[in-house]
């Protein structure tokens, strides 16, 4: 059974220092930014489209911006809104942690729609390539979750349960890698095999992804002690599979629209 005893500092230089979950953003971000020029030049060359490539740059500032607002004020709202009301200051202190995927996911449909209006570039499109690349940063994400030692498993007795003593010292469910494996290693290859190998339709792959994304969460979720400020809803559900429901159901509708 392994003992976290992880550091989730990479490096300090004085009052400067590099933790994992930055980089794990870092990534995600650069990733995106060239791994989603070449779903567009693919869906250009195989499907005759001219979507233009030069206004993904522009774009992916928009990503950054909303992801970080959205992801901060989703958790604000979301999960710990008691808190921040008494002290409205500390919603800047996103160093300190508290980010949300959900409001991150809010943030980037809102800078999409945005976006594709000021441009007149299809936000269906842009948000297929997105569903394909998120899986990535969700994936160091998450890594960077186990490092840190945060949203922990529920207590397990099995050979690869991890010791958090940050917490105490039983064995724990790695829910955090169950999370990585999921939502980013087996996500990525489900949406990227779709948009590769199958005749492509615009929305497809978003629609997928939030309902996919939605059902690995909620099965992750029954391997994770829920976030101690909120606890269960309605004694059985986490804040993160209600959310997750909602995604769902959003996924469901925009599928079954998709002409």
């Amino acid at each position: 059974m392994y003992i976290h005893n992880l550091n989730p500092i990479i490096f300090e230089f004085g009052i400067i220092s590099l933790r994992w979950y930055s980089l794990a953003y870092l990534i995600g971000i650069i990733f995106g930014w060239w791994y989603g020029k070449r779903i567009i030049l693919l869906i250009n060359n195989r499907y005759n489209k001219n979507f233009k490539l030069n206004l993904f740059d522009d774009y992916i500032t928009y990503v950054i911006l909303s992801l970080i607002v959205g992801g901060r004020l989703g958790y604000v709202l979301f999960y710990n809104f008691n808190y921040f009301f008494s002290n409205p200051i500390e919603i800047f202190f996103i160093w300190n942690g508290g980010m949300s995927f959900h409001g991150g996911l809010l943030g980037i449909i809102t800078a999409t729609i945005i976006f594709s209006k000021k441009y007149e570039f299809d936000k269906l499109v842009l948000l297929d390539i997105v569903s394909c690349v998120a899986p990535v940063g969700l994936f160091f994400g998450r890594l960077a979750n186990f490092i840190n030692g945060e949203l922990y498993g529920k207590p397990a007795d099995l050979p690869w349960a991890v010791i958090f003593p940050a917490v105490d010292y039983q064995g724990r469910h790695p829910s955090q890698i169950y999370e990585a494996l999921l939502e980013g290693v087996l996500l990525f290859l489900i949406l990227n095999l779709i948009i590769r190998k199958m005749s492509y339709k615009k929305g497809k792959c978003a629609a997928l992804f939030l309902m996919l994304y939605s059902v690995f969460r909620v099965f992750s979720e029954f391997f994770r002690e829920p976030d101690l400020q909120i606890g269960y809803i309605f004694n059985y559900i986490s804040m993160g599979s209600l959310l997750s429901f909602f995604m769902f159901g959003i996924g469901i509708i925009m599928y079954f629209k998709i002409k």
